[in-house]
């Protein structure tokens, strides 16, 4: 496995394929229509535009994109700059090999060189791994929005995880 940078030319596609098999089989996405190679564009350049990552990791053996991560900003306000919403998606024919912790601690990482405070996931409730998984790297429980989205003839709930970094060394107010 090595970690890379994705770029639309290259990884397009296969991010475009891992977008919407969690869109079409999973509460991993809380979206109903699957995404089009345009809003992936559109995607990798606000990630560009806005010096956010997205990792991604290729399974040495095939070159296949195994998986990726990225964050982007929690809301839009000056005042939440130095927190970010992050995700992870992993490939269905990569899951449970390690990929999501890899991509994870990347991430991390990437945070904290960006000199950001805090990263939040939402989760869907139900999806034990990934909890688990975060818990694991440090996440805390940041609290829980029931019934959130409707989905697959049911309700989710979003479980909001944070893990709090030691940067920025000098944060800047107003």
């Amino acid at each position: 496995m090595t970690l890379i940078e994705c770029e639309f030319d290259r990884h397009g596609d296969a991010v475009l394929a891992i977008f919407n098999d969690a869109i079409l089989n999973t509460t991993a996405l809380y979206e109903y229509q699957p995404r089009t190679a345009a809003f992936v564009e559109g995607w990798f350049q606000a990630k560009r535009d806005g010096d956010l990552p997205v990792i991604g990791m290729l399974d040495d053996a095939s070159g296949r994109l195994m998986g990726f991560a990225s964050y982007g900003p929690f809301r839009p306000h000056a005042a939440y700059r130095y927190s970010v919403e992050h995700s992870v998606y992993v490939d269905r024919d990569f899951r449970q090999r390690g990929v999501a912790r890899r991509l994870m601690k990347a991430l991390i990482e990437r945070a904290e060189a960006q000199q950001y405070h805090t990263l939040i996931g939402g989760i869907d409730a139900s999806n034990a791994a990934s909890i688990a998984l975060h818990q694991q790297l440090g996440f805390r429980h940041a609290g829980t929005v029931s019934q959130a989205a409707y989905k697959f003839d049911r309700w989710l709930d979003l479980a909001f995880y944070q893990r709090v970094l030691s940067t920025p060394a000098e944060p800047l107010g107003g």
